[in-house]
C-alpha cells in the first residue's frame, strides 16, 4: 500500500481540478477563490472575537500590562460583550457572515479580474495586478460601513499598490 502525503500548499493549489466544475475556468476560479477566502474570513472573525472575549474576561484590557494598539478597535460588536445569550450568538454569526462575504468578495473579484485580464491581454504583468487590485479595493470599500469618497480612493490606491508589489516581488522570492 502506498502512503500519500499531503501538504497545505497541495490542498490550496488551484491547478488540480478544484472543488467543482462550473463549465468555465473563469467561473471555477472565482468560485474557488470565494469559498477559500470566505472560510479564512470566518476563522479570522471568530478568532478575533474569542481573543477579545478572553482578554475582557481576564481584565487585561484595563491597562494591566497589555499594550494598546493605536487605531485598533477594542470590540467591533458591542452586543457580544460578556453575554452568552441568544443576542450574542446572533451578533457573532452576523459578524462572521459579513466578514466571510467581504473576504470572499475580495478574493473572487481579484482572482476573476486577474484571470480575465490575462486572457484578454495575453500577458500577466504588473498592469493587470494594478487594475485588479484597484477594482478589488473599490469593491471592499463599498462593502464597509460609512463609505466616503476618500475611503474609496484610498482603498483603490492601496489595493493597486499591494497587488503590484506582490506581482513584482513574486519573481524574486
Amino acid at each position: 500500500m502506498e502512503a500519500r502525503t499531503h501538504s497545505l500548499l497541495n490542498e490550496l493549489n488551484f491547478d488540480k481540478g478544484g472543488f467543482f466544475d462550473l463549465g468555465h475556468p473563469l467561473l471555477n476560479r472565482i468560485a474557488e477563490s470565494f469559498i477559500k477566502a470566505a472560510g479564512i474570513g470566518a476563522v479570522q472573525a471568530v478568532s478575533r472575537e474569542a481573543y477579545f472575549t478572553a482578554v475582557e474576561g481576564t481584565g487585561l484590557d484595563s491597562g494591566n500590562g497589555v499594550p494598546e494598539i493605536p487605531g485598533a478597535k477594542k470590540h467591533r460588536f458591542p452586543e457580544l460583550r460578556g453575554a452568552t445569550n441568544r443576542n450574542s450568538l446572533e451578533a457573532m454569526v452576523k459578524s462572521t457572515g459579513k466578514e466571510s462575504l467581504q473576504w470572499g468578495l475580495a478574493a473572487g473579484v481579484y482572482s476573476g479580474l486577474t484571470y480575465g485580464l490575462k486572457e484578454t491581454r495575453g500577458a500577466h504583468d504588473w498592469k493587470n495586478s494594478a487594475v485588479a487590485g484597484a477594482i478589488t479595493g473599490v469593491a471592499l470599500a463599498l462593502t464597509s460601513d460609512d463609505t466616503s469618497h476618500e475611503q474609496i480612493v484610498q482603498c483603490a490606491i492601496t489595493g493597486a499598490a499591494i497587488s503590484t508589489a506582490a506581482n513584482l516581488l513574486s519573481g524574486i522570492f
